[in-house]
């Protein structure tokens, strides 16, 4: 039996760094909780709810969420909108609701990429499953090479008109076509809130394609997901593959990847996290956050304890020049291009 009150923390906005999106006049957490693996059909909503409380109660307000998390697709929208019912409703203004549409999500030609059709008829099952009358983030979560950029964005356009989102954001798209959608976003009034990417201390591509840069000289707000990359920059392989992992498993992560080279700056970035005080993951996330200009990194955590693990990580951000060369100098061999 679920619990049906709830009544958040006092102290909850205390602890919590809030850094503006881009230009926009919104601040979100430094934290934002994402939903993606660990709050589908096969999780317990006990355990659903218990990360979803504990996370607000830390001041994470915002929740990440798209229409094919799960798995099953579309059961962490149910889920979340099980809690929007059950404990949230209240505190539904304190909130920042984001969730996406671009990757395959029903059968047949209109389910996938980034067609007006798809990209509408997406969020109107998002909101049903969520409960809710509109979400504060509606994401086009990948570009569409085939699908006139134009009609993509149209369609965040009119989605924002008709109020079924706040503000627009952009996942994954390449350099070239995110300056493109961010000139037509903001002629039209609609500028693009955040830029959503996957970046960690071995995955640099938003840094070295210049796509942060843009962000920034584009008012748009750097997200960045995967800050442990898939549990890589943690202490999990350190000593090998446990047999409960995602890599024994081989989701996400494949065992080919712990190459001599990778094992050897896995073990130098962990010694390093050691003399800083820090657990690996929570030097990880430090890491991102140090630089100013991402205002926010997503954790996908599968437990409370994890969370307070990486709330942690807030308590010590400042990098030294030398840790900093350190850290590239030891993922330069094993950075993802």
């Amino acid at each position: 039996m679920i619990e049906p009150v709830y009544s958040p923390s006092p102290s909850r906005y205390d602890a919590m760094e809030y850094r503006r999106s881009g230009r926009s006049g919104v601040k979100i957490p430094v934290l934002a909780l994402g939903l993606w693996h660990n709050f589908g059909s096969h999780k317990p909503l006990r355990d659903i709810q218990a990360m979803a409380h504990y996370a607000f109660d830390k001041g994470i307000c915002h929740f990440d969420l798209a229409n094919n998390y799960g798995p099953e697709y579309g059961t962490a929208e149910e889920n979340f909108g099980l809690l929007m019912e059950r404990s949230f409703r209240p505190y539904r203004d304190e909130m920042l609701i984001s969730t996406k549409a671009g990757w395959d999500m029903w059968p047949g030609p209109y389910g996938n990429w980034g067609s007006r059709k798809y990209l509408m008829a997406s969020l109107d099952q998002s909101l049903r499953r969520m409960k809710l009358d509109y979400v504060d983030v509606f994401y086009s979560h990948r570009w569409d090479p085939e699908t006139p950029l134009e009609e993509t964005m149209q369609a965040l356009v009119d989605i924002v008109r008709q109020g079924k989102a706040l503000y627009v954001g952009l996942s994954r798209y390449p350099a070239e076509q995110a300056r493109v959608a961010y000139r037509y976003l903001a002629a039209h009034d609609v500028p693009c809130l955040l830029y959503q990417d996957r970046y960690n201390i071995i995955d640099r591509v938003p840094q070295c394609s210049g796509l942060i840069d843009l962000c920034e000289e584009s008012g748009t707000g750097f997200i960045s997901f995967s800050p442990l990359q898939q549990g890589l920059l943690t202490g999990r392989y350190l000593n090998g593959v446990p047999a409960d992992s995602r890599m024994a498993k081989g989701v996400f992560l494949k065992e080919e990847m712990l190459t001599p080279t990778m094992m050897e700056a896995l073990h130098g970035l962990n010694a390093l996290a050691q003399k800083r005080g820090q657990s690996f993951a929570q030097m990880a996330l430090s890491w991102l956050l140090q630089d100013s200009r991402v205002c926010s990194v997503i954790i996908g955590a599968s437990s409370v304890a994890q969370m307070e693990d990486n709330l942690k990580s807030l308590d010590n951000l400042a990098f030294s020049q030398e840790e900093l060369r350190l850290i590239d100098s030891l993922s330069a061999p094993v950075q993802l291009r």
